[in-house]
């Protein structure tokens, strides 16, 4: 067997599998890759599997190492990805909340600006 393999097999061997079910989210961005890779392994010493991707605009090979990275946990994993974070003081709580979706604020912008527009339309008739 080969190094590279060996060290393979013992990190699978690490990952809790309630941790491995579903999609890969967003669980914190990283200012470059060595940050990422801490991060990673913080969340491996609790079977926790990530994940690490270069930042949206900065997926650029001549960047190296530098720019930042996302790290991303399976979604059955991302509660508790958070709770390891938060207690090495890597995240806090307000980091920690969900980011609301761009659709869903638009859907909410365009709600409002329906109700405003109706109630100029009432107050024009009278």
């Amino acid at each position: 067997m080969e190094a590279g393999e060996h060290d393979r097999h013992r990190l699978a061997r690490k990952i809790d599998p309630r941790y491995a079910e579903g999609q890969p989210v967003r669980l914190v961005g990283a200012h470059n890759q060595v940050e990422a890779e801490l991060i990673q392994s913080l969340l491996m010493e609790q079977g926790i599997p990530s994940m690490q991707r270069r930042a949206r605009g900065f997926d650029v090979p001549e960047f190296l190492a530098s720019g930042p990275r996302d790290v991303l946990v399976p979604a059955s994993a991302l509660q508790a990805a958070q709770e390891t974070l938060m207690q090495s003081d890597l995240l806090s709580e307000q980091q920690a909340a969900p980011i609301a979706a761009p659709w869903r604020v638009m859907a909410l912008l365009l709600v409002a600006l329906a109700i405003v527009a109706i109630v100029i339309a009432i107050a024009a008739r009278l």
